[in-house]
C-alpha cells in the first residue's frame, strides 16, 4: 500500500495569524493541497492558538466533507479534557496523541508508554469508541519494549518522531543512524500489529531514506518542509513534490 501524504497546515496558521487579517486562507490552501493529491490534512491546535486555531476545524472538517469525501482529517495534540472535547466536535478519522507541554514551540519527543499507560488508554478507549483511529506519537528508539507497552493502550498506530533524523541533514553517517532506530522500532510495531506513520522535519530529500527502511509505512505528516517548498514552488508545486518522492520509493521498494 503507498505511504499517504497529510499536509500539516500549521506552518500556513502561523504566518496567517502574525497579522489581524484572514490570509493566507488556511482553508483554502488545504484545498489546493487535497486537489494536488494529498490523501489529507493535519493540524495541532494548541491551547493558546498560536497556530491552528479552534474555529479552523469545522471549516476543514466541512472542505473534505463536501469536496474530498476520500481524504482524512488528523487532529494532534496532548489529550487534554479541552483537547478530547474539540477532537469530539470536529470527528477527525484520525487523532494523533502528542505529549507536548502548551509552552513546547513543537512536538520534541515521544510518549512514555510506560509510564502513562494507565492514562493513554483511557483516552485511545474513549476516542476509539466514537469511530476515530487513534496514533500515539513514538519516540524512534522505543523499540520493542516500548512497542509493547504502547499496544498495551490499545492504540492503531504508532508515529514514529522523525526529528532527530531530520536534523542530520549534513551527515550522512548520522542520519543512518538515526534511520535504523527508526527502522527497529517501526519493526517491532509492525511485528506488534501496529500500523507506522512518521512526522517532523521530513523533507523531499531525506524520505527516500526513511521509507526504504520501513517501507510498510502508512502516513507521512509533512508540515514545515513542505510549506518552506511552498514558498518556491506554490502549494500545489510542493504537494506534487512530495508525491513524487513518495512514488519513486514505492517503485523502488517493488523492484528490490
Amino acid at each position: 500500500m503507498p505511504t499517504h501524504l497529510s499536509v500539516n497546515l500549521n506552518a500556513v496558521a502561523l504566518l496567517r495569524n502574525r497579522r489581524d487579517l484572514p490570509w493566507p486562507s488556511v482553508t483554502h490552501l488545504g484545498r489546493i493541497a487535497l486537489q494536488a493529491g494529498a490523501h489529507g490534512l493535519t493540524v495541532h491546535p494548541r491551547p493558546d492558538e498560536r497556530h491552528v486555531r479552534f474555529s479552523d476545524l469545522p471549516q476543514i472538517r466541512a472542505l473534505i466533507d463536501d469536496w474530498f469525501p476520500d481524504a482524512e482529517f488528523n487532529i494532534e495534540g496532548y489529550p487534554s479534557e479541552a483537547f478530547l472535547d474539540l477532537v469530539e466536535a470536529n470527528a477527525p478519522e484520525q487523532v494523533t496523541l502528542v505529549p507536548d507541554d502548551p509552552n513546547q514551540a513543537t512536538s520534541d519527543h515521544g510518549w512514555d508508554f510506560a509510564g502513562q499507560g494507565n492514562f493513554l488508554r483511557d483516552c485511545v478507549q474513549r476516542l476509539k469508541g466514537r469511530g476515530m483511529r487513534v496514533s500515539l506519537f513514538c519516540d524512534p528508539d522505543a523499540g520493542e519494549e516500548g512497542i509493547a507497552a504502547a499496544l498495551a493502550t490499545g492504540t492503531d498506530r504508532v508515529e514514529l518522531y522523525t526529528g532527530p533524523y531530520g536534523a542530520c541533514h549534513d551527515s550522512a553517517a548520522e542520519a543512518a543512524a538515526q534511520v535504523d532506530l527508526l527502522r527497529r522500532t517501526a519493526d517491532a510495531a509492525r511485528a506488534a500489529g501496529l500500523g507506522v506513520n512518521a512526522g517532523h522535519d521530513l523533507t523531499v530529500a531525506n524520505l527516500p531514506g526513511l521509507v526504504a527502511a520501513v517501507p510498510d509505512l502508512a502516513e507521512v505528516s509533512i508540515g514545515h518542509g513542505l510549506t518552506a517548498d511552498a514558498l518556491e514552488f506554490g502549494m500545489e508545486g510542493a504537494v506534487k513534490r512530495f508525491l513524487l518522492a513518495l512514488d519513486r520509493c514505492q517503485v523502488a521498494a517493488d523492484s528490490a
